[in-house]
This record gives C-alpha cells, sequence and structure tokens, in this order.
C-alpha cells in the first residue's frame, strides 16, 4: 500500500531567495491523522502547496498516494480547505449550495447529481452538525459554522486526504475545540488521512497521530507526549 504522502530530500526556494525547505524527509502512512505547525516564514505552508503539487521543489522526491503530485490521476482524492481568508467569495452561498458544490466538483461539471449524490451532500452537512442551517446564507453563520460548512464541501467528494490550511485562524477557542473534535469524529468514522496545518497545534494536539514541526526542515515528528515543553509554542522553533 503506498503511503499517502511521502517526501524524500526535498529543498525549495523562491526566486532569489534562500531556501524555504531543505533535507525534508517526511512519510504519511493512509488514515493517519497529522498536525503541521511552525513559527511565521517556516516553510509549513510551502511544505504544504509542494506536497499538493502547487510548487515544484528544487530537489527530491514528492509523492501523493504514491504518485507525483501534478500527474496524480484523479484530484477529487484530495480536498483541499484553503485559509478562510481565501473562501470568502462563495460566502453569499447557502450550507446545502456550499456542499453541494463539493459533490458537483468530484461529478464533474457537466455529469447532473442524482439521488444517490444527494444523499452524499445530506450526509455531508449531517456529520460537519449543520442540517438544522443548511438553508441559511454563509454570511449569517459564525466563523466555526462557516469552517463546518467548507469542511462538508470537502466531504462530499468523498476524498482520501483531507488537508486544512489554518482552518482555525480567527475563529474563538471555544469553535477551535469544537472543530478539533469534529475532526477526530471525522478521522475515526471515515478514515480519511487528515493533514491539519496551523500556526500552532491548540486542541488539535489532544487528537492527532502525530505532530510536526517546520522550520525550514523537520525538526520534531513524533506524538504529542514526547514534544519537548518550549516546542508547544511552534513562534519559539528555530531551524
Amino acid at each position: 500500500m503506498p503511503l499517502a504522502v511521502e517526501l524524500r530530500d526535498v529543498y525549495f526556494a523562491y526566486p532569489h531567495g534562500p531556501d524555504v525547505l531543505k533535507e525534508v524527509d517526511l512519510a504519511i502512512e493512509e488514515h493517519e491523522f497529522v498536525g503541521i505547525a511552525g513559527p511565521n516564514g517556516g516553510g509549513k505552508t510551502t511544505l504544504l502547496r509542494v506536497v499538493l503539487g502547487l510548487e515544484q521543489p528544487q530537489r527530491g522526491v514528492v509523492h501523493l498516494l504514491g504518485e507525483p503530485p501534478d500527474q496524480l490521476t484523479r484530484r477529487s482524492r484530495i480536498a483541499y480547505l484553503a485559509q478562510r481568508a481565501q473562501l470568502g467569495i462563495e460566502a453569499p452561498a447557502t450550507v446545502r449550495e456550499v456542499v453541494t458544490a463539493g459533490r458537483t466538483i468530484a461529478r464533474g461539471p457537466f455529469r447532473a447529481l442524482n439521488s444517490h449524490d444527494r444523499e452524499i451532500v445530506d450526509a455531508a452537512i449531517e456529520r460537519v452538525g449543520l442540517m438544522s442551517l443548511a438553508s441559511r446564507p454563509l454570511t449569517r453563520l459564525s466563523g466555526g459554522q462557516q469552517q463546518r460548512a467548507f469542511i462538508g464541501k470537502a466531504l462530499a467528494g468523498e476524498p482520501e486526504i483531507l488537508v486544512l490550511d489554518e482552518p482555525t485562524a480567527g475563529v474563538d477557542v471555544e469553535s477551535q475545540s469544537s472543530l478539533a473534535e469534529l475532526l477526530e469524529r471525522l478521522h475515526q468514522d471515515l478514515g480519511a488521512t487528515i493533514l491539519y496545518v496551523s500556526h500552532e497545534f491548540g486542541a488539535v494536539e489532544a487528537y492527532v497521530d502525530r505532530l510536526i514541526l517546520v522550520s525550514r526542515t523537520i525538526v520534531f515528528d513524533g506524538p504529542a507526549s514526547l514534544l519537548p515543553a518550549p516546542w508547544h509554542d511552534p513562534s519559539h522553533v528555530h531551524p
């Protein structure tokens, strides 16, 4: 069985700049729930973009579900929830419309949704706890509820890997805890591989299988119980 994510000796730098990533070796098995954090400018978002095939490394090997990311045969196997600042364009839509869009993307724009597709959409809305708000516009939801709607959109595509970039940015502490609990339930119920990228681990630390700290290279990779105390705040991590 191929790894969900595999990086071997990966280096990346933007034009005319220093290495953002260097000597990165990373292996994530299918069905793992992994938290990835690091200081601002430490390379965690760049690492994510390299994994997804949005950036090409200058050196090294990158595989996503056993294939080079830019050659992945079915992109719907990956669901990418970008930072909240990049999601606002969809805000006028209702919860159901947003989640349905995730199913439409997976099926293809020229294939009408059938009753099975609508059942999948309903199940996704139910899983994220928004069925009672399915007809409500996102503009009338809290930040945490909006994030749940976009996670529902991702789930409607039945992905094998769910990638979340700073999903709790601008969300209150209670909503962060609620979101972490939701992701744990999804991990247990669906068995999807989850990559949770943030500048800090926060509430998700209690649920992930592994924590990974990135500061140009991997400076820690292991269970939360082994994370040295000074590193619980990734802003203190230096290469």
